[in-house]
């Protein structure tokens, strides 16, 4: 692999003592700086993805992605390093619609908005404050409520689509309360209630969920009622949707201790695997997976957890290596096991890897 032969290389790595043997180290010092070695390859290989415009697959979903990667990797760069970024912001400027929205295409327009938000937000560059507080208001506009002619107690109530779509889905609106979150939205804004009320109906927990369908377990589906037909099970809980419920329910301002996410951490560490799509034998949706579960653990703030097994874990130390091992010579990551939801197309694929590892050094 590109990054082993990298990492021989670098004189004085070997002799490095570990994490666990200085006591105070998130993580083993080695695999930090292979860390930051493989999220400059990701990044370099996402610069080569570039067209002539700064996009990357002519998606604003995925150039912000990418751009996102680059503003908050180890090396900080910034507007001031060149074209490489200013033409990715440039392309997300010029993709703004009269509507608050950040998409050059009608499908997918809060999904672009939400990730275009965050990588507006990560230049730190006031200028763009009008466009990111215009994509803001779309997100909430966009939301399922009463304006859509909703009532409180239907399912779909308080849930973000992607926009194209008519049904919200618990993925695209963690990728909007992310944006929402980065937008500085207030914690007291009724956009925070009515997603938790959708967060619930998708999270398999009894006490807190007034659907007939619910489990108990704790982990989340997709949708209150269904999960996408790859999983075949239409409500089981499964690791991609359990990280990003876990995730919404953080920024929708519940603490640690809150009964619903002691129950979703619960079913993420219980269940806890990298080789597959956890609550599933299979590998579609892994890399989302392991972006999720990166910005999650991140977020909750433990460094270790122990398993069914009374395994301990260290997660940085677990992702990170996982994501050493499947990147390619050139940089990029790719799903070789599935194609399912764009994973096979290694720009959108590289883009997740490099945030989660940039999560992972937090």
């Amino acid at each position: 692999m590109m990054q082993r032969r990298s990492f021989l290389a670098l004189p004085g790595l070997a002799v490095l003592a570990p994490a666990h043997a200085q006591g105070t180290e998130k993580m083993d010092p080695q695999l930090r700086r292979r860390a930051v070695r493989a999220i400059a390859g990701g990044l370099h290989y996402l610069r080569g993805q570039q067209g002539p415009d700064g996009s990357v697959m002519r998606s604003v979903g995925i150039t912000a992605l990418s751009l996102r990667g680059f503003l908050e990797s180890p090396s900080a760069y910034n507007e001031s390093d060149g074209p490489f970024i200013t033409k990715q912001v440039e392309f997300i400027v010029a993709s703004a619609r009269p509507d608050g929205s950040i998409s050059t295409t009608l499908q997918s327009t809060a999904y672009n908005t939400a990730v275009a938000i965050n990588a507006l937000v990560a230049t730190k560059n006031p200028k763009y404050a009008p466009i990111i507080d215009a994509g803001r208001k779309f997100l909430i506009k966009h939301q399922t409520d009463e304006d859509e002619g909703y009532k409180a107690d239907h399912r779909y109530y308080g849930g973000i689509g992607y926009g194209g779509g008519e049904r919200p889905d618990l993925s695209n609106l963690y990728v909007s309360l992310e944006g929402l979150k980065a937008a500085a939205t207030d914690p007291k804004d009724p956009v925070w209630q009515k997603a938790l009320t959708f967060i619930s109906r998708t999270q398999n927990r009894s006490e807190s969920n007034d659907q007939k369908f619910a489990g108990n377990d704790g982990g989340f589906m997709y949708l209150p009622g269904q999960n996408p037909p790859e999983y075949e099970n239409e409500t089981a809980s499964y690791g991609g949707m359990t990280a990003a419920g876990l995730l919404s329910l953080l920024f929708a301002g519940l603490d640690k201790n809150d009964a619903r996410v002691q129950a979703a951490y619960k079913w993420m560490t219980t269940n806890y695997t990298l080789d597959t799509n956890p609550g599933t034998n299979k590998k579609h949706g892994l890399y989302y997976f392991y972006n999720a579960f990166a910005k999650v653990m991140a977020a909750y703030g433990e460094d270790t957890f122990v398993d069914a097994k009374g395994q301990k874990h260290n997660w940085r130390n677990e992702l990170t290596t996982k994501l050493l091992a499947l990147q390619n010579p050139d940089g990029s990551w790719v799903n070789r096991d599935s194609n399912a939801w764009w994973e096979d197309r290694p720009p959108l694929v590289t883009a997740w890897s490099v945030i989660a590892l940039e999560h992972v050094l937090k």
